[in-house]
């Protein structure tokens, strides 16, 4: 049975993509696990324990690239020949998804870097204060791209947000930065699936502009959390995005 439209489902991604028909979604926008080892209640980014929801689910180092492949395969297989996918990594095993999309068969359009406020203090190396964002598409001469700002460029500098007195996941994307590959690379009424849905923002941000979503999560706290905050949005809104955004 496929998997219906506008709904969000709690379980393994590799187990439920293949429930989504060939050639059905326009774009995809995720955030997998980065196999990194992330302690989830430890307060690397000034969070309450008590605020931030436990079960926080990792990917070993000697399986992620096989892990990535098949997750990117399914993907692939999913998504229209207008489609496209973007991926947010951190820079450890970046290597990795880029040697996987291209596996796969993606072609790679951008890298993005996206520059947020603060990165967890260091004494003996640089602080990381950015992650990557990889822009792959199937097809070179049919993807989506909507020109919403006059001068696109490939470095995005959009702070974290901060979730005062709310409980959270360990990592979340700012609305803000998803709202921008959504406008860019989507139009009113596309499909957009995440199959590492965390807190739901990429569901929440589609369901704000009118598009279709299908929102897939392992760990069930997060999936409650994610479940919420869609049913708090009642109606579309208008875009935040400005050409003097970068």
């Amino acid at each position: 049975m496929a998997l219906a439209l506008d709904r969000i489902y709690l379980g393994d991604c590799l187990a439920l993509l293949p429930q989504i028909p060939d050639a059905s979604i326009d774009l995809v926008v995720t955030d997998p696990p980065f196999a990194i080892d992330f302690k989830a209640r430890k307060a690397n980014y000034n969070r309450k324990a008590t605020r931030v929801l436990d079960g926080y689910q990792e990917v070993s180092a000697e399986e992620y690239y096989d892990f990535s492949v098949r997750w990117l395969r399914e993907v692939y297989r999913c998504l229209k020949e207008s489609g496209s996918i973007y991926v947010v990594s951190g820079w450890t095993h970046l290597r990795e998804i880029l040697n996987a999309l291209h596996e796969v068969g993606f072609h790679l359009l951008n890298h993005i870097i996206w520059k947020y406020q603060f990165g967890v203090f260091t004494r003996r190396r640089f602080v990381t204060s950015h992650y990557h964002i990889l822009l792959g598409v199937k097809n070179l001469k049919k993807y989506k791209f909507n020109k919403i700002e006059h001068y696109p460029e490939d470095v995005w500098i959009i702070n974290r947000e901060y979730w005062t007195g709310k409980v959270k996941t360990p990592t979340k994307l700012p609305e803000r930065l998803v709202e921008k590959m959504i406008l860019y690379s989507s139009d009113p009424g596309d499909v957009v699936l995440d199959p590492f849905l965390g807190s739901g923002t990429v569901a929440v941000v589609a369901k704000k502009l009118n598009r279709r979503y299908i929102g897939i999560e392992i760990v069930p706290e997060y999936y409650e959390l994610a479940l919420k905050r869609l049913q708090q949005v009642t109606q579309p809104l208008f875009s935040s995005v400005t050409p003097a955004d970068s």
